[in-house]
């Protein structure tokens, strides 16, 4: 045997480690694949935590690149800090799976949700408040039809018009941009985070600020449900 042949003999061969880390990662795949779903909750939950956020990881970071997969919009880049987002809120809820999916379907939807969001708030991230308020308010003179007829088009104002003015007699200011700035499209995640409360405030202010409005509306004899139309 020359020289050349050994080497290349040699190169061939597995050294042990090797054949330890490739036995190891088998087995590691075989027990992904294999748990059920009180078998991701008892590991999740036991010393061997760490492991199990690994092999979670690992799905997580496959079904989201499958499912942002030709979206154009440089999501797939971060996937990584996706699955890493999920992984927390996987954590913190765990009491709340009920077992009527497989762990890990339960655990992807979570992922996907939590990408959608974080890709929401990435597009809003260079877009203020008050931008956000400013194109609504440039918006209720608008018609929310373009191939509505003249009739249409005047009704349609007439009622952005009389909209316009209640949020702007009902509301408080707080009220009032984040009425706008939700109209306007800012995910509510991040209204609350510009006007520097948290998400379950934001919601009750904006339940009181619709209590208001409708009442108005119904004072008015406007009718909500062609309010909700012009912005549908």
């Amino acid at each position: 045997m020359n020289s050349s042949t050994a080497i290349y003999k040699e190169s061939r061969e597995e050294h042990p480690s090797e054949r330890r880390s490739v036995a190891y990662m088998r087995q590691r795949y075989i027990a992904t694949m294999e748990r059920n779903n009180d078998q991701w909750l008892a590991a999740l939950r036991g010393p061997k935590k760490d492991e199990a956020l690994a092999d979670l990881r690992t799905i997580l970071v496959r079904g989201l690149r499958a499912a942002l997969l030709g979206g154009g919009n440089g999501a797939e880049s971060l996937v990584e800090d996706f699955a890493q987002e999920a992984l927390i809120k996987i954590l913190d809820n765990l009491d709340s799976f009920r077992g009527e999916s497989r762990f890990t379907v339960w655990a992807q939807k979570i992922a996907v949700r939590t990408a959608f969001a974080e890709m929401r708030r990435h597009k809003w991230r260079d877009v203020s408040l008050e931008e956000a308020i400013l194109g609504r308010k440039e918006s209720v003179s608008m018609p929310a039809d373009s191939l509505a007829g003249p009739e249409q088009v005047a009704t349609q104002r007439t009622i952005m018009a009389e909209f316009r003015r209640f949020v702007d007699e009902e509301l408080t200011d707080k009220q009032r941009k984040a009425v706008l700035a939700a109209l306007g499209g800012m995910p509510l995640e991040e209204v609350a985070r510009r006007m520097g409360t948290n998400r379950n405030a934001l919601y009750k202010l904006l339940h009181d600020a619709r209590k208001r409005l409708r009442q108005r509306m119904i004072t008015e004899s406007l009718s909500p449900q062609d309010v909700l139309g012009l912005f549908s």
